[in-house]
């Protein structure tokens, strides 16, 4: 006989643009007594990108969990902001500065005014030109509907993301992504996924994106803050714009769109970057409850 449990998700739109839009992610409190297999049928039932688990850590603050509906991974972005957006609305956090424990490490939070930031690690690049034209061929690109003098570039902050400048906000738009092909070169590179982006915003946005992700069940995502930290650091060190804070925005090209803002901001010394922290807004929007059959 099986026996069932009801967990209680709460639902956070992170790194909303204006309090609106944003990606929305998972965040299920006191998560001790969740085994692997709970956290992974719970995202699944959820069937958001990523659901946080929290739990008591004796190396952090928090311990932190992320699972898509497929996998587990070491960091989710949004989900970050979601959970430590939530913590503070509850009165849990102490301070503005906490830290979180995962499977990779553990890393700082930082609470700035309505905003949560999350540590990243210094970038480390991989040259992806062998598969360039399968890259290009994926998305329904071809080389002319590049950034000129931007090259592709893996990317690493935490998690891999494959960095593709293209010349036109048209361009990002008429995308035709081919998720079965994208989804053998980000096991190829052992990507989260592509990161497709666009200087071309004639805003005070630095760039915009768009995330595609199938290898972990993501077709696109409306913000991935784990994917913003190595774009801002493409922009400073590839693209030679020398400034420590970049707004990247996400999801204004999805269908139906949901704009994200992501907030990066470089740890930089002798033009080079050590560290950074990404950020934004999380912004419950509801909960839900999940019946786990164990």
């Amino acid at each position: 006989m099986s026996e069932l449990k009801k967990v209680t998700v709460q639902i956070l739109n992170a790194f909303t643009e204006n309090d609106k839009g944003g990606n929305p992610a998972g965040v299920v409190l006191d998560a001790d007594v969740l085994s692997h297999e709970d956290k992974l049928q719970i995202a699944k039932k959820v069937g958001l990108s990523e659901t946080a688990f929290i739990s008591r850590s004796n190396m952090a603050d928090f311990k932190l969990d992320f699972y898509t509906p497929t996998k587990q991974i070491a960091h989710c972005g949004h989900a970050t902001i979601a959970a430590f957006s939530y913590l503070k609305q509850l009165g849990l956090l102490k301070g503005n500065t906490s830290s979180k424990e995962t499977i990779d490490g553990n890393r700082k939070i930082e609470i700035q005014g309505d905003l949560a930031f999350m540590e990243q690690l210094a970038p480390s690049y991989v040259n992806p030109s062998e598969k360039e034209e399968e890259i290009l061929k994926s998305l329904g690109l071809t080389k002319t509907d590049l950034l000129p003098n931007a090259p592709l570039k893996v990317v690493n902050t935490g998690n891999s993301f494959l960095m593709i400048p293209v010349k036109s906000s048209k361009v990002l738009t008429g995308l035709s992504p081919n998720f079965d092909a994208i989804e053998h070169l980000s096991n190829h590179f052992n990507l989260i996924g592509y990161y497709v982006f666009t200087t071309d915003t004639m805003t005070d946005i630095d760039a915009t994106a768009r995330m595609f992700a199938p290898r972990y069940g993501i077709l696109e995502e409306a913000g991935t803050g784990m994917a913003a930290g190595p774009l801002a650091s493409y922009l400073y060190d590839v693209l030679q714009l020398k400034k420590t804070t970049f707004k990247i925005q996400q999801g204004k090209y999805m269908s139906p769109p949901s704009s994200s803002e992501i907030e990066v901001q470089l740890q930089v010394e002798n033009e080079h970057i050590t560290g950074l922290m990404a950020g934004g807004k999380g912004v419950v929007a509801n909960q839900i409850e999940v019946n786990l059959t164990k």
